[in-house]
């Protein structure tokens, strides 16, 4: 296979971020199996790890990885867009060394020591932050995630300046200065619930249905680019309009959240429209990746990144579109919301959302940062297989959620007399729990089947090509 060297050496960078992103989500997925197993056998690692603390670093993981994934794809895409260096690839390594030691001292806390007494020994009496879901960290690590992004805004930016600007790379940027920006909001946790929920939306709502999206439209973009050769200037006015409707619905859509915690009414009707305008974009995204696929000009060698690519457009809908409109509209939520429909709606829109277009980005920047152009044929079945696996070990997750969420509507929110308490409830659903294990291992071996790509040798692209072709959308 022919070897071929990085334009750009400072991309090199990005290599770290990938590889600790899929140690990360590897963690991820196995306390995700420790918390489902958790549903059905209630002691189970108990008192070693108890729920709350599993289910912390669980979500904790999802956030962190992911924005390893974020930076590692914006170390890489960057010089690409930019046609120079990074600023200081050298401030680039020293962040990936503070936040990996960041983030593993938090879990390691997490984990070793009471969450109460953790709090006393951050100083969280200083400013209060922990507590809130999501938003667990102590006061010291998110204080060095602000200075790690900070830094690393700092070291992206200055690279866009002294270099060539692109839509791709704005739009990024965009994303990225939103999602440090929204993040200073964890630091405010106010006495009243109403404006502290309020607060708390403003992270994660603004986050992942707001300046996530902008990230999100970028790196999909660049592979797409880069994978079907279509003329930069198409690819363009599709991320204009794509990223116009994402931040028009989701910036109002945030009023879906606000239904219940005693904002005024007229969020209702607010949160309610905007939020059923919400797949407009996820689907644009859909219709925008096969048209991209059906115009390319040419048959990239990497047709796994491209795969990638394509599902993230479709799972992105699925999940963050059709199963978000499914129960977001007021008068729904108001049977639907805190139940596993909830649950189902999260799984499915982070994976199809975020962790595919991350996965489509090392596929794509991996080969060429170890020195080729694409994976062998054989590397790349496997990694095909991967996703194929891993998503529908997500399907039967989701599927699993969303009936044990409409048994517990059915059972404990909607009859107005002989409604089943909480726990009553769910006895009712350990079926759905089991087969929602049964998706998680699923899962978790498409995973491990996607590692396990990166350790393969074969036949060179070409010779190997014609077999990948067959799995790919034909074009038009």
């Amino acid at each position: 296979m022919q070897a071929i060297a990085l334009k750009y050496p400072s991309q090199s960078v990005s290599k770290y971020y990938f590889v600790a992103a899929l140690a990360l989500f590897t963690a991820q997925i196995v306390f995700g199996l420790a918390l489902g197993l958790q549903y059905v056998i209630g002691d189970f690692l108990f008192p070693y790890i108890p729920f709350n603390q599993a289910r912390m670093v669980h979500t904790n993981l999802l956030i962190v990885w992911l924005l390893f994934g974020f930076m590692g794809a914006a170390y890489f895409l960057v010089p690409e867009e930019s046609e120079t260096n990074l600023y200081s690839p050298k401030l680039a390594l020293v962040l990936f060394w503070i936040f990996l030691a960041a983030g593993a001292l938090t879990i390691v806390g997490y984990l070793a020591v009471p969450y109460a007494k953790l709090a006393e020994l951050t100083g969280n009496d200083l400013l209060q932050t922990m507590g809130r879901e999501f938003l667990e960290q102590p006061l010291p690590t998110k204080v060095g995630i602000v200075i790690v992004v900070l830094g690393f805004l700092f070291n992206i930016s200055m690279t866009v300046l002294k270099g060539r600007k692109t839509s791709i790379s704005l739009v990024l940027l965009m994303g990225l200065w939103g999602l440090a920006l929204m993040f200073l909001f964890s630091f405010v946790n106010p006495d009243n619930l109403v404006r502290d929920k309020m607060y708390w939306w403003f992270v994660v709502h603004l986050w992942v249905e707001g300046t996530w999206e902008l990230i999100l439209g970028s790196l999909l973009a660049f592979v797409l680019i880069k994978t079907t050769g279509v003329d930069r200037e198409v690819i363009d006015k599709w991320l204009y309009v794509i990223i116009a409707m994402a931040l028009i619905t989701g910036i109002l859509g945030t009023g879906h959240h606000f239904f219940f915690i005693g904002m005024p009414g007229y969020w209702l009707w607010i949160g309610t429209i905007f939020s059923a305008m919400e797949p407009i974009p996820f689907f644009m995204m859909t219709v925008f990746a096969f048209n991209m696929v059906q115009r390319r000009r040419r048959d990239h060698p990497n047709q796994a990144a491209l795969l990638w690519a394509v599902g993230c457009s479709v799972m992105g809908f699925l999940g963050a579109g059709l199963w978000g409109f499914i129960h977001t509209l007021s008068a729904i939520n108001f049977y639907t919301h805190g139940t596993q429909m909830t649950a189902a709606h999260g799984h499915l829109a982070f994976y199809g959302a975020y962790v595919l277009v991350v996965i489509a980005i090392i596929s794509y920047a991996m080969p060429i940062l170890r020195g080729r152009e694409a994976n062998s044929a054989r590397a790349q079945s496997v990694e095909m297989w991967s996703f194929w696996i891993m998503t529908i070990g997500m399907g039967v997750m989701v599927l699993a959620l969303t009936g044990a969420g409409i048994l517990q509507v059915w059972l404990q929110r909607l009859p107005t007399e002989g409604a089943l308490s909480f726990m009553a409830t769910q006895d009712k659903l350990v079926f759905f729990y089991w087969l929602r294990i049964a998706g998680g291992v699923m899962f978790l071996l498409g995973l491990l089947t996607y590692l396990s790509s990166f350790f393969i040798d074969g036949e060179s692209m070409r010779e190997g090509q014609g077999g990948l072709k067959a799995r790919m959308p034909a074009r038009a």
